[in-house]
């Protein structure tokens, strides 16, 4: 049930912003990437679908042809819309593409830089494809705080369900969780399929996504180091990891220095399954050249599979770089987050907003919380149960300031980091642990706070912040630079809108 009349388009962006333009025909075709067929949601018979490729200011304009059999939405996670939720692609804010029919989306990367990726946010569609990955580039007149790579590689790894998506939908519709995935997928591939081209001494930047359903990974690269330098549009201190664990929804670019080799090794790219049993392998192949066969050896172990405590440990260790550059000149440290008093708090416990049956709750996804513009507000994500959760806020992104362990209270306010915290969009709360965060809501519109596991965002694990101007009841007539952008006259309409 759609629960708002929607917008989709609008001429009120910028003029003189750069535009550039993208038409997609998402169908159906038939795939077999772990060895069994299943009908695979392509784009442009692509899978995964083509990279939206974009430059900080830009005007995107994605066409989108749904030649499914099912209403379809995109949703593009991480990408802050600047005042404009009318395009953010998802049910509550949104209304969907019928079948046999298109509609552009419209929006500008406005102030932004970074990895992220896009996917479909109705009808369990993720479980079936549909996603691919979104580069936003520094002009050309804000430096990177590193060398210029030789290459950049978008690399999506996710688990996979060889069971159909629609009966995946009708298992949890009668109240079954889903089991575990019957394995990890590489840019789409299965194991030793995903290749990728070195060439000795070269230095590539990977821009790597978790686009699965429900499964946290740990990445890596046999024998080779990662330099750790942004995560969802925000630069971090470069320090060196020989594995990351990447959460469901979550986006990081690292460094990696191809070796000064010639005798034609190959290696494996290794995503591995966190917290679960059995552990999951997905396996790409980095090659050289010469290089002929699988890699030798054997795969490198990574982190012992229910390890919570170094989990936590490393997400503690990624901070914010603050003396470089990213959308804008000035330095990213130039805005003290932590001197800015908080509007309110919001805690939100997993067993208040999921209340621990399978069922569909459709409650919760009723749910709207007022906010105005320019509202500094604490969010404490307090996680009860056994099983890591990983949140997600359209529009906006926040400071990570605390990871503990444990039952949030007052008290632990005084741990925050209120100096180079992380900002990103996805943040992780691991099983009977608590995450804070910061969060300036300084964009306008309607926007979805959700739980990134699909079983439980499908389940109605979720809410809408709607952040609004002080005094301008009447859009029409009130309209400052700052506002939502108006509805536009072509608005979509479905729900009690069109009754």
């Amino acid at each position: 049930m759609f629960l708002f009349f929607i917008v989709v388009s609008t001429t009120l962006i910028h003029a003189e912003s750069p535009q550039i333009f993208f038409d997609w025909t998402v169908s159906y075709a038939h795939r077999a990437p772990l060895g069994i067929e299943k009908q695979v949601i392509v784009i442009n018979d692509q899978f995964p679908g083509p990279l939206l490729n974009a430059t900080t200011n830009n005007i995107v304009h994605v066409n989108i042809h749904n030649n499914l059999t099912e209403p379809f939405l995109m949703t593009w996670n991480g990408v802050q819309l600047r005042r404009n939720s009318w395009q953010d692609g998802v049910q509550g804010t949104n209304c969907p593409i019928l079948p046999g029919q298109n509609w552009t989306y419209i929006f500008q990367v406005k102030d932004q830089i970074g990895s992220f990726f896009y996917f479909p946010s109705l009808h369990l569609h993720k479980a079936a494809g549909g996603y691919g990955a979104i580069r936003v580039n520094n002009r050309v007149v804000i430096p990177l705080p590193f060398h210029v790579p030789h290459q950049d590689l978008d690399i999506l790894i996710g688990d996979w369900y060889n069971t159909d998506h629609r009966m995946l939908r009708a298992s949890l519709d009668v109240g079954n969780g889903l089991s575990i995935p019957d394995g990890i997928l590489i840019n789409g591939l299965g194991p030793n399929q995903a290749t990728f081209e070195f060439q000795p001494g070269a230095t590539y930047r990977l821009r790597i996504s978790n686009v699965g359903l429900k499964t946290s990974l740990n990445f890596r690269i046999q024998d080779h180091l990662m330099r750790l330098v942004e995560t969802e549009g925000s630069y971090t201190t470069q320090e060196d990891y020989d594995s990351l664990d990447i959460h469901v929804g979550q986006s990081y670019s690292v460094l990696v220095t191809a070796k000064n080799q010639t005798n034609g090794t190959s290696y494996h790219m290794i995503a591995s399954s966190r917290f679960t049993e059995p552990q999951l392998l997905g396996l790409g192949i980095i090659r050289y050249p010469g290089s002929v066969g699988d890699p030798l050896g054997p795969i490198s172990p990574g982190p012992t599979p229910y390890d919570y405590i170094y989990s936590m440990k490393q997400a503690n260790s990624i901070r914010m770089n603050l003396s470089v550059s990213a959308a804008r000149p000035n330095p990213q440290g130039t805005f003290h987050y932590g001197n800015i008093n908080i509007t309110g708090t919001l805690v939100l416990k997993n067993d208040a907003m999921f209340d621990g049956h399978k069922l569909r709750n459709t409650f919760w996804a009723l749910q709207v919380v007022d906010a105005i513009d320019r509202d500094f507000v604490h969010v404490v994500f307090q996680n009860p149960l056994k099983d890591i959760q990983t949140w997600h806020l359209d529009g906006h992104s926040f400071f990570v300031v605390g990871m503990e362990f444990g039952t949030w209270n007052e008290s632990r306010m005084a741990i925050y980091n209120l100096d180079d915290a992380i900002s990103r969009s996805t943040v992780q709360v691991y099983p009977f642990a608590w995450t804070a965060i910061l969060v300036t809501l300084d964009n306008q519109g309607i926007w979805n706070l959700r739980s990134q596991n699909a079983e439980n965002w499908y389940l109605g694990q979720e809410l809408y912040i709607r952040v609004k101007s002080v005094g301008h009841d009447d859009p029409s007539t009130h309209i400052s630079k700052r506002d939502e952008l108006p509805i536009p006259e072509n608005v979509l309409k479905c729900g009690k809108v069109i009754s």
